[in-house]
């Protein structure tokens, strides 16, 4: 009596099959779990910035580093230590004798991280904000700003 040993031709392309459908779901799937990770980065400074544009508010009375309010109390551009995924900016606006009392922080995702067309906002009441650009990167993974626009997205399409 002969045994043979091995796997026929059938059910070794039932394997790849099996592994091929488990593949079409599972990399999508880890793909946008990564980009929403870095969405985290962003979240986390906006609102660690904004504590700090609060405590410059109460140490000047104006979020602006000048009279005139034409510079953010912690600059335009802010560098911020650890950013990889986001860009930084603030604008203040409605001046008055003593400066700026009002202000807006903006993270702008950085396209070669594959976050491009995207920004998150907060300002001086704590309102937050997602905008993401038609035809761009981020726009392409299945993104879309939010309607009402009063949150930072965390999940596709427009999910705060």
């Amino acid at each position: 009596m002969r045994f043979t040993r091995g796997f026929t031709l059938i059910e070794v392309m039932i394997t790849v099959v099996i592994i091929a459908v488990i593949a079409a779901v599972a990399v999508p799937n880890y793909t946008d779990y990564v980009t929403r990770s870095k969405f985290q980065e962003a979240h986390g400074m906006l609102s660690d910035l904004r504590v700090k544009m609060e405590q410059y508010y109460m140490d000047n009375r104006r979020y602006s580093s000048d009279t005139a309010g034409a510079t953010c109390g912690l600059g335009n551009t802010i560098t911020v230590n650890g950013s990889r995924y986001f860009t930084y900016t603030c604008a203040t606006s409605a001046p008055n004798a003593t400066g700026a009392q009002q202000y807006v922080l903006t993270a702008t995702g950085v396209g070669a991280e594959g976050l491009g067309g995207l920004a998150f906002t907060i300002n001086h009441a704590n309102t937050r904000g997602t905008t993401v650009t038609g035809s761009s990167v981020i726009s392409n993974k299945g993104y879309a700003t939010p309607s009402p626009n009063n949150c930072w997205v965390k999940k596709k399409p427009a999910q705060c």
